[in-house]
Order: structure tokens, then sequence, then C-alpha cells
């Protein structure tokens, strides 16, 4: 592994929706820089290879499988990775299921899943943490532009789990500041699976939502998100809290 300059040696962290796009580069980011990564997922597979790739690169990571719709997932991953690291400073909530479509045909199993999965799982996660975290922690919870969207047709339902995500993470960083624990949010543009999927299969449309992005690309999941998130970690990052931040070339704007 390269040499770590945000100086993670000493934080150990758990990501969620680790085993692939987003949640593994960021995962991959964390363990460059020094970090011990416990890398959570719905499928061990997926998981076990990304804490094989982080420990060929020379860094420690635990896989951890596990679904963030199950409550009782959630409370034995965090003390799994507590009890095989010591301890917690770092909690990135990664993982979501994109409830995606017209507000008048969207299924409510979907809509159930997006809340579920994403600010309901956070939260929850968040609270579990929160005893590990105290003193020095930092929470990174995963949002989005949609709600920013110059047309919002069939992301409504996303934007609102994603915002009320945002909502979640203002209040923790008002509450527990006091308790030294730091939460931001990051809201990226990054080449997972979905979205690789979706260019490859909408190409015009894609080329049409890439001619927005300033920075005239889409991001990288570990060179550009993980970087940021591994910055948010750091010493370096101890004032900022409460802050949601698009990592997405410049397209979106956060007033």
């Amino acid at each position: 592994m390269s040499e770590p300059h945000f100086g993670l040696e000493d934080r150990i962290a758990i990501v969620t929706g680790a085993g692939q796009g987003v949640g593994q580069g960021i995962a991959f980011s964390l363990a460059r820089h020094g970090a011990r990564v416990a890398v959570m997922g719905r499928t061990k597979s997926k998981v076990e290879t990304t804490a094989k790739e982080i420990e060929a690169r020379g860094g420690t990571a635990l896989p951890l499988e596990g679904d963030v719709k199950v409550g009782e997932d959630l409370a034995r991953c965090v003390e799994e990775a507590v009890a095989a690291f010591g301890g917690l400073n770092v909690l990135v909530n990664n993982a979501q299921q994109v409830p995606l479509g017209p507000l008048l045909d969207i299924p409510e199993d979907m809509l159930e899943d997006g809340w579920t999965s994403g600010p309901l799982a956070t939260l929850r996660m968040m609270r579990f943490c929160h005893p590990h975290l105290k003193g020095d922690g930092s929470i990174i919870n995963l949002a989005s532009t949609a709600a920013r969207r110059w047309d919002a047709t069939n992301y409504g339902a996303y934007a609102a789990v994603k915002e009320a995500i945002r909502a979640i993470s203002r209040g923790a960083a008002s509450e527990w500041g006091g308790d030294n624990v730091r939460t931001n949010v990051i809201l990226p543009h990054a080449k997972s699976p979905g979205l690789i999927w979706w260019t490859e299969n909408n190409p015009e449309e894609a080329a049409e939502f890439i001619a927005t992005i300033p920075a005239g690309r889409i991001g990288e999941c570990e060179e550009d998100i993980g970087e940021v998130a591994a910055f948010l970690c750091s010493k370096a990052a101890s004032y900022i809290s409460g802050q949601s931040i698009a990592v997405d070339g410049g397209q979106a704007y956060m007033p």
C-alpha cells in the first residue's frame, strides 16, 4: 500500500454496502490511509472479495455478512467489528436500495425497502455505534443530489429517502457534537455498478447527463469519493460537521 497521508492508522471503521461500488471504493481508500475496516454487505462473497483485496494491498479488513434492513444484523455486525478490532471510530452508512419510478406507479414495497435500507438503517447504525464513537468519532452518511435535479420525474421517492438521511445527519451533528462525534454527508456521482449499467443501456440520456457535469466525467468510487471520505475521517477535518458535500464534479448547487 502507498504511504498513508491522511493518518488513519489509529482509525477503526465499518462501511455498509462495501461489497461493490461506492462502499467498496470508500473501504479501499480508508484502508489505504491506514484504517482497519469492517466491510459489511448482504452478499458474503462480495464482502470477502473486498476484504481480500484490502489485505492484498497490505491493509486490514474484516468481512461481515448482514442486511441493513434487519436491525438484528446491524447490531450483530457492530458487535463483531468492535470485538475484532477493539473499538470503533468511523461509521460509513452507504448501503441503500433505490426506489425509482413515477409516484403514481412505484410499488409500496419498493418505497418501504427504500425507507428501511436508507434513513431507518442509517439511524439504527448511528445509534448502535454511538457509544463506541463517543470521544473521537466520525460518521459519514451517503445521500444524493437527486433532490436538486432539474427534472425530478421518477426520482421523487429516491430523493425523499436521501433527503431524510441528510436531515437525520444534521440532527446528529447538532445533538452529538458535545460527545465529539462529527457527522457529515457525501452526495456522490460515481461509477457504481448501477450507474455503469444505466450509462451503457441509455447512451443518449447518459451523454446528456454527463454534459451537465462541469468536470465532464462521472467520478471514480475510490479515487474521487473514497478520498473525500478518508479526508472527512482525518484530523484535518476535525472542525467539519453537519455538512452535506456534493462530490459530483460541480453539477449540483448546494446552498
